[in-house]
């Protein structure tokens, strides 16, 4: 039986196959060796530096030309944003090094933890594991929230790496992008506001618009179209930050006490650990005084 163990190793050696061994009751898997693996050289060394923040940012590709095949409603689609919410939350929910996630539109970003070891922190695993379990997922649950909208075509996002060496770039990073929120968010609302009830075509709004303040905005809003922009959903406003949280879940079960013949329903309750979505304020103090084990050192 040893000899053959042999034999067979040998031949794995010289196709350059997988060669098993057993150790301890466990089997082992080990790459044997060949004259072709001098190609591993050329790998490039894409380990993140230790004790930074990782954040890896996805965004649609060309999200205007989909959002129009697809017929979204503007300027917010409630469909739309909730089902990148619900593909973050798989994300978070598959990774569980994610601290905190923030998104708004066609992007969402993904920070995961200081000390984290996972895949050895490198870059690429970190990107492709992200982006691709986003993607699958908008496919696999757009049915969900587009119930009467067939997928046309599959969708794209890229991803890029950004690391952050304290915790205030971290809070000035994500502060930027609900700034963003703000001020892409505050534009769209006029401009498709003065396309659908004024008449106005996209070229005409685009100039109506230029060179206008936040304030000028908002006052075309209130005065021409009865809205107050702080009254719009904070969805819309700030985006979406995603945490975790510890959550009880009342469930009912079936049990059979002593000395009776039938079973009964009863409610239990547990304490799981969840993704939940927050609309928050994130550029100032009171979220991080509020959950201020995002940013803890042993997170």
């Amino acid at each position: 039986m040893l000899g053959c163990w042999r034999a067979a190793s040998a031949i794995s050696a010289r196709s350059g196959r997988w060669a098993g061994g057993v150790r301890g009751g466990r089997r082992r898997l080990s790459m044997a060796k060949s004259k072709f693996e001098y190609v591993r050289d050329f790998e490039a060394d894409d380990t993140c530096l230790p004790n930074c923040w990782i954040v890896v940012r996805l965004d649609g590709r060309n999200f205007h030309r989909f959002s129009e095949q697809h017929e979204f409603k503007k300027p917010n689609d409630d469909r739309a944003l909730h089902l990148m919410t619900k593909c973050a939350q798989t994300v978070m929910q598959e990774l569980e090094d994610i601290a905190i996630a923030y998104g708004q539109s066609d992007e969402y970003s993904f920070v995961f933890k200081k000390k984290s070891r996972w895949f050895k922190r490198r870059a690429s695993k970190f990107m492709t594991h992200v982006v691709s379990q986003f993607s699958s997922s908008y496919v696999f649950y757009w049915k969900d929230y587009f119930k009467d909208q067939q997928l046309l075509y599959p969708p794209g996002f890229d991803g890029r790496i950004v690391l952050y060496p304290s915790n205030q770039n971290l809070k000035d990073y994500l502060s930027w992008r609900q700034a963003d929120c703000h001020i892409n968010n505050l534009y769209n609302t006029v401009f498709w506001m003065l396309v659908q009830r004024s008449g106005l075509t996209p070229v005409q709004a685009q100039d109506r618009l230029q060179g206008t303040l936040a304030g000028d905005k908002n006052e075309i809003l209130f005065s021409e179209f009865n809205i107050n922009y702080n009254n719009e959903p904070l969805m819309y406003r700030k985006g979406t930050v995603l945490i975790w949280q510890k959550i009880n879940e009342v469930t009912t079960k079936k049990i059979k006490l002593p000395k009776e013949t039938e079973e009964r329903e009863v409610e239990v309750t547990r304490t799981r650990t969840k993704v939940v979505p927050l609309h928050c304020d994130i550029i100032g103090d009171q979220f991080w005084e509020d959950y201020p084990e995002i940013l803890a050192e042993d997170s």
